[in-house]
């Protein structure tokens, strides 16, 4: 149901408030009426009004001084003045203090249920127009991007310098480090973020497709082109296209891409026209690209035309620190997607987890948490809910603080567990016989969980 508009009547004489009442009360409106500025402040202060018809000439405190008054307290307030007294001057004061409109006694009641309606309704796009507004921000914001060390808030800042401008950005680092994610940061910061971000996995496609992929092609331009299709700079127009893997594109490919990126135009593979596009270029690579041009592997000139700025985002095992964080955001993300009552991670899970090397980055521990989850079956991911390569790294690496037959012990309990506890499977991949595999459980009180 609608929520009705409340209006506050503010005029000294009584014959006034009562015709006002009568006339908003017909239109629908709820309304509440003072006699002075006292009357009005207090009303002002207990509820929220959508509009407010304002007296100038009342004994006491002005409708003028009340006007700047009210504004001190909503600056949004719509405040609609009345006089029988009117000037230009008046006016003009009324108008530069907040006020929205101007009107005169008599007061026509057509004229002045025009004038609240304009009002109003101005007001309600101008809260739309807010609310979108911040549904898109919301939307938009750079999100997964975490980690509180002095590396990646040296990334942050270079985030924030460089989304500002139209630089082309090139992000190194190795697989699993978030580059990506960087790059959605970059273009959800700038000024392009209402436009799309394009992204395009150029190892993942041979010369042909990746042609076609990034620039379009007419119908007919090649077997299986049944119609014309728009290429990925096309479809960035206005917004950023992110080149995954710049590293693996081929010489011709590279040819093309430095003329795109200097002329911002091109023509679709098959086609004659010359096409048009603004687009910010943000390329990634896992590769190192000095070698590359070394080698003979990569353009100079396209090395230094995508090398403008550089972020570097160092692997996770150099960034321990946010091993925590990104540990218990994930452990947040996958028991909610989950369903399940997971509350923490125990100390020693999170003792393992930041003495392992983490080769994979930060996807491989994203993983390693879902994994966790999914095996987990008390309130805390426990060390044996993570993957054995994890666990089991860090038993070796820990051998000099631990007794033999603490090691072998918890050796035997991570195989049984990463096994299900089949004691042949165990058995086997322990290069013991099934009798001596039962011994060591019962010497080492091993039991199968629950």
């Amino acid at each position: 149901m609608e929520k009705k508009h409340r209006i506050l009547v503010v005029d000294d004489e009584e014959i006034v408030r009562q015709s006002l009442r009568a006339w908003f009360k017909e239109d629908g409106y709820e309304v509440d009426t003072a006699e002075n500025a006292d009357a009005a402040l207090r009303l002002f202060e207990k509820g929220k009004y959508s509009l407010i018809l304002l007296d100038i000439k009342m004994p006491g405190m002005s409708g003028m001084d009340l006007l700047v008054k009210l504004k001190e307290y909503d600056s949004d307030a719509i405040i609609i003045l009345i006089t029988a007294y009117a000037s230009v001057s008046s006016a003009v004061k009324a108008l530069k203090s907040g006020a929205y409109d101007y009107i005169t006694k008599p007061i026509d009641p057509d004229e002045l249920s025009h004038i609240v309606e304009k009002a109003l309704y101005q007001k309600n796009l101008e809260n739309e127009n807010v609310k979108l507004k911040e549904s898109i921000d919301e939307i938009t914001k750079p999100d997964n991007l975490i980690g509180e060390s002095h590396q990646m808030k040296e990334i942050y800042s270079l985030i924030n310098t460089v989304a500002q401008t139209d630089t082309t950005v090139l992000i190194l680092g190795e697989s699993g480090t978030g580059k990506e994610l960087v790059a959605k940061a970059i273009h959800l910061s700038s000024k392009r973020k209402y436009f799309p971000l394009v992204t395009v996995n150029c190892g993942a496609l041979p010369e042909s497709l990746l042609e076609s992929e990034l620039f379009g092609h007419e119908k007919g331009a090649f077997t299986g082109a049944h119609y014309r299709r728009k290429g990925k700079f096309e479809m960035a127009n206005g917004g950023t296209i992110f080149l995954d893997e710049i590293g693996t594109i081929s010489n011709k490919v590279q040819v093309e891409l430095l003329r795109v990126i200097e002329t911002k135009q091109f023509t679709r593979v098959g086609g004659s026209e010359t096409i048009s596009s603004d687009f910010r270029v943000i390329a990634a690579t896992n590769e190192n690209l000095e070698e590359l041009v070394k080698e003979g592997m990569f353009r100079e000139d396209l090395y230094y035309r995508l090398n403008v700025f550089t972020i570097h985002i160092p692997p996770l095992r150099e960034r321990i620190e946010d091993i925590p964080l990104l540990a218990n955001y994930f452990l947040k993300k996958f028991t909610s997607s989950m369903n399940k009552k997971i509350t923490g991670i125990s100390d020693e899970a999170m003792s393992f987890m930041l003495k392992y090397k983490w080769p994979g980055n930060v996807r491989e521990l994203e993983n390693a948490i879902e994994r966790a989850v999914v095996v987990c079956r008390s309130d805390k991911i426990q060390l044996e809910d993570l993957p054995f390569r994890i666990s089991n790294n860090s038993l070796y690496s820990e051998v000099e603080d631990k007794s033999l037959s603490e090691v072998e012990r918890r050796h035997i309990a991570l195989v049984l567990k990463e096994n299900n506890w089949n004691i042949s499977k165990s058995a086997e991949d322990l290069k013991i016989d099934r009798v001596t595999l039962y011994n060591k459980i019962k010497k080492y009180g091993l039991r199968k969980p629950e």
